[in-house]
């Protein structure tokens, strides 16, 4: 439940940092200056007016009832009313809470006097009433002389300074981690095969060293890829040669067992040589396009014989996304290719949801045993050699297929199709 309130963003809890302790320093100074300042405060200023009302009250005794009428009025800031034949009932009578209602509580006790006050009205005076012989005297107190203002407006300035102080945390945080979120965005650009700038170094000495260390990562990824790119290229080219003069040299044997078993072994090496190359191409620059899955779905299944195989092919919607489009007409040929190799039912699904484009490409073949799901990605692994040697395949189908999908940004995974019994690969491509 606490996790849930915590916000997903570092700005957020940067904010929270940095807020939440100032929100407890206000509370606790608040606490602090209520159950100390106020207090003190409250109850000088009860004092001093319970003092003014026992100096008028003496001078009433004192049949002095004039004089003590203008005193209040001139100088204690009190204005005296005076109401005959009447008993103040103090049982009836509820005191309020607070601090001020306290403080003049105790203080009027010490007059030995029944009394009683209205704090209800703050803004035309406090009404205090007091049991005399044989009168009530009544008095309406400036709010001046019991409450006191600027203890308040110092509790709204800590509030307001908080406030101001929450704003400007907020823009300067955010202009910190402006480069963090341009990060962010060059990582996922970069991650998903495309040509993505260097980081230009801003903000905080850590942010700064951070794209720093991107721009020094992102040159050792594409000096590695060049490097393996021009490696497999080379090699593919030179054993080019000596595989010809190999041909022409087993068309001389006439020994046709071994003739054959040769003949194999070429073809083999042919195909390997063909992956090669098919795999230097996924390297090679290919301009962004925004493109169609629907369009390079149809396109690949132009070399399916619909007389030998049965295909469905179910899509919802059209489906755009950004990509280099041979490459990955190439990584669903491999997968419809290597489809037509061990089975003759083949089911094509494209829908779209909030994760992104999801391709299953369902057959009832043989399958593959879940344990090998990880394993057929992997260079040159195959499940029964010898039948790879007679369909002339490599090994680096799927290996390129995985290796194009995840310039992409997407992810390809094998599962076993409970609708046709065989093998299902999930494709999952961002938009």
């Amino acid at each position: 439940m606490f996790r849930k309130l915590i916000p997903s963003t570092l700005i957020g809890r940067s904010i929270i940092i940095i807020f939440v302790p100032i929100i407890i320093l206000v509370l606790l100074t608040s606490s602090v200056f209520y159950q100390t300042s106020w207090n003190i405060i409250s109850k000088r200023l009860a004092e001093s007016v319970v003092a003014d009302i026992n100096v008028l009250v003496k001078l009433i005794d004192q049949d002095l009832k004039h004089e003590a009428v203008e005193i209040a009025q001139d100088d204690f800031k009190m204005i005296l009313e005076f109401t005959s034949d009447k008993k103040i009932n103090t049982s009836a009578f509820k005191f309020n809470r607070g601090i001020l209602s306290k403080r003049l509580k105790q203080s009027l006790e010490d007059l030995n006097k029944p009394f009683y006050y209205d704090l209800s009205n703050l803004e035309k005076g406090v009404i205090i009433s007091i049991q005399l012989e044989n009168e009530i005297i009544t008095i309406n107190v400036d709010k001046d002389r019991l409450y006191s203002e600027t203890a308040f407006v110092f509790l709204l300035w800590m509030i307001f300074a908080s406030l101001i102080l929450l704003i400007m945390s907020y823009l300067l945080m955010n202009k910190q981690l402006k480069p963090l979120k341009k990060l962010a965005i060059i990582a996922e650009t970069f991650g998903r095969g495309l040509d993505a700038p260097e980081l230009i170094g801003a903000g905080a000495y850590e942010i700064r060293q951070t794209s720093q260390a991107f721009n020094q990562m992102r040159t050792r990824i594409k000096r590695f890829l060049k490097q393996r790119t021009d490696m497999l290229a080379g090699v593919s080219h030179d054993l080019r040669t000596p595989l010809t003069r190999m041909k022409l040299q087993v068309s001389l044997i006439k020994d046709q067992k071994a003739k054959s078993e040769l003949e194999l072994d070429i073809n083999e090496m042919t195909a390997m040589l063909d992956s090669y190359v098919s795999f230097v191409k996924t390297e090679s620059h290919e301009p962004i396009e925004t493109l169609i899955i629907n369009e390079i779905i149809r396109d690949c299944l132009k070399t399916v014989d619909f007389e030998k195989y049965i295909v469905e092919f179910d899509e919802k919607n059209i489906i755009k996304t950004s990509g280099r489009p041979i490459q990955l007409k190439r990584a669903f040929q491999n997968i419809i290719d290597n489809s037509k190799r061990y089975a003759d039912k083949i089911k094509i699904v494209i829908v779209m949801d909030k994760e992104g484009c999801k391709i299953e490409i369902s057959d009832n073949g043989p399958g593959i045993p879940k344990e090998s799901y990880e394993d057929v990605f992997k260079p040159f692994f195959t499940l029964d050699p010898s039948r790879n040697k007679l369909k002339g395949e490599s090994g680096l189908g799927l290996t390129i297929t995985r290796d194009i999908i995840r310039s992409h940004g997407g992810e390809i995974k094998l599962d076993k199709s409970f609708s046709l019994g065989g093998l299902k690969l999930k494709v999952l491509l961002p938009t």
